[in-house]
């Protein structure tokens, strides 16, 4: 009973909004031993998005992500084949699965966006869904059985899950690696975006004390998400107050940020979006025994934690507009925007299969 095509958001080259292409006429995708397909019930709208689009991950663009900018081989791991369905924010429904998957149709998903493939001389693998592997923009996406998590049980509304992965795996994932545990004192940049917003409401669960920095406009949002204290953005911190920084804005503020760690402090990045070429004194770096980590590979336990999470009712994403998947364009610049806060998440149509 599946149909033969799908209609959904083809990437068909690197470069600006012109490059996403309705289409209607995409081949359905059908499961192999292993794999489950899903019907996409809502997908979260990301930077990671843009920044494949317009090829940012190359290594020739040393820019802004809105500096107008193109690179030539800007996936996550290089060169894309195009064309490709992007969207790592996927929940979903599972609508059949091929041999060797013990999962009940019409069991609700989600996964992951960078999805672990780890080998021992590449223990840090990964390939992202939406950029090596088609993603949630259509309304179906064929994705590994080992990578699915059952969230049928959790109060979260299909939106809501959509929102989830990408922010919130992130998030989870600069905090682990940053070692934030109760009690101690947190900066977290972009607060008000959706890995930052993120960043807050997880870093206060484990009882964190979270300073976030956001504009003036946003700030009762950081503040309803769990932070105690509201930086502005564009302020510098005071200097060796904080036990870790999450960062996911970079450019010019990276040297202050350096400067805001204590002694032995704990520097979390996953993102750039003021810019990925930075300076700082090594001398403040390494006379203060700063750890520097670079946050993308996501081991399992990570996303795990935060399906328990999801299915408990103990995180609840902001999202702050909905849109048709058709209408994909307009909810890019919205987000580049930056005017609404926390996730815009995009909703393929849903006539019955």
């Amino acid at each position: 009973m599946l149909p033969e095509l799908m209609k959904g958001i083809y990437l068909t080259a690197h470069g600006g909004p012109e490059v996403l292409e309705w289409r209607e006429d995409i081949p359905a995708p059908r499961p192999n031993a292993g794999q489950v397909l899903v019907r996409v019930l809502a997908a979260g709208v990301n930077n990671t998005d843009i920044n494949t689009r317009i090829g940012w991950y190359a290594s020739d663009v040393t820019g802004a992500t809105d500096g107008g900018e193109v690179g030539e081989a800007g996936g996550h791991a290089g060169a894309l084949a195009f064309p490709r369905i992007q969207g790592g924010d996927l929940c979903g429904r599972v609508v059949a699965v091929g041999d060797a998957v013990d999962l009940p149709i019409g069991a609700r998903i989600t996964c992951p966006i960078n999805l672990p493939r780890p080998t021992k001389t590449a223990p840090t693998a990964y390939i992202a869904l939406g950029s090596e592997k088609d993603g949630a923009f259509a309304e179906y996406c064929l994705v590994d059985a080992a990578d699915v998590y059952d969230v049928s049980a959790s109060p979260l509304s299909d939106v809501e899950i959509a929102a989830i992965p990408c922010a919130f795996g992130t998030a989870e994932n600069l905090l682990t690696r940053a070692g934030v545990s109760e009690g101690q004192s947190v900066l977290i940049t972009g607060a008000s975006g959706g890995v930052g917003l993120a960043a807050v409401q997880l870093a206060a669960l484990r009882g964190a004390v979270v300073t976030g920095q956001t504009t003036a406009t946003k700030a009762d949002v950081v503040r309803n998400a769990g932070a105690t204290s509201i930086l502005e953005r564009g302020s510098d911190p005071a200097p060796a107050c904080f036990d870790a920084v999450i960062d996911v804005v970079g450019g010019p503020a990276f040297a202050t940020l350096i400067r805001a760690l204590k002694p032995a402090g704990h520097y979390a990045v996953s993102g750039a979006i003021a810019g990925p070429i930075v300076e700082a004194d090594l001398r403040e770096i390494y006379l203060p025994d700063i750890t520097l980590h670079g946050c993308t590979y996501q081991p399992p336990q990570v996303f795990a934690r935060l399906v328990a999470l999801m299915n408990e009712g103990k995180i609840r994403p902001l999202v702050s507009k909905t849109y048709d998947l058709c209408m994909i364009k307009e909810a890019q610049e919205d987000f580049m925007s930056k005017t609404f806060p926390g996730k815009l998440v995009l909703i393929p149509p849903q006539e019955t299969a």
